[in-house]
């Protein structure tokens, strides 16, 4: 889908939207050294950094939020820069907060679990079981790490196999090397 595609589809779906009023979820994309991802950010915060497609994610956000969803830098702008300092080694923490709504009960816990494992870090999938107090529960785990909306936002790419195999991630596991590495996670 082009840029010109994407944004007469928003208008399409916010007949309203003459550009003065922001939407309540403002809806793009950015391309990063890992791929291109899919952004939606609420008055909350970050709802979706996904490499999804944008018609995916834009039929997500739609249904689980339903509101005016359209183009607006004044609230995307800042979310990649942070990336943007992310990628290029200036920083470990981001400051826009995260938007959980598109997760279920489950996956905000394990997610909220993700989000105090340190960058230069990992963890197990098994460890976040435990942690949870699910020890049984590490393929529900891996499932809702593999559903994140969020990623890099959320660190889903910093939970590793047991076994020391990188285990899966959105982006693929080129993608998860990448950011380990960029972190000082692998050598």
């Amino acid at each position: 889908m082009s840029t010109g595609d994407l944004e007469a589809l928003l208008r399409v779906t916010a007949p309203g939207y003459v550009g003065e009023a922001p939407p309540d979820v403002a809806f793009g994309t950015t391309d990063t050294p890992v791929g291109r991802l899919t952004l939606a950010v609420t008055g909350r915060g970050v709802v979706a950094c996904s490499y999804d497609d944008e018609h995916a994610v834009f039929a997500r956000v739609s249904r689980a939020i339903g509101s005016f969803i359209g183009p607006d830098p004044r609230r995307l702008d800042p979310v990649k820069r942070e990336l943007d300092a992310y990628f290029a080694g200036r920083l470990r923490t981001f400051s826009t907060p995260v938007d959980l709504q598109l997760v279920s009960s489950f996956t905000r816990t394990v997610v909220q679990m993700m989000l105090a494992v340190p960058y230069g870090s990992v963890t197990t999938y098994q460890k976040i079981a435990e942690r949870i107090g699910r020890p049984q529960a590490l393929h529900a785990v891996a499932n809702a790490l593999g559903g994140n909306p969020v990623c890099v936002f959320v660190p889903c790419h910093r939970a590793v196999d047991s076994s020391g195999a990188l285990g899966g991630y959105a982006g693929g596991p080129a993608a998860k090397e990448q950011l380990l590495r960029l972190e000082g996670a692998l050598s």
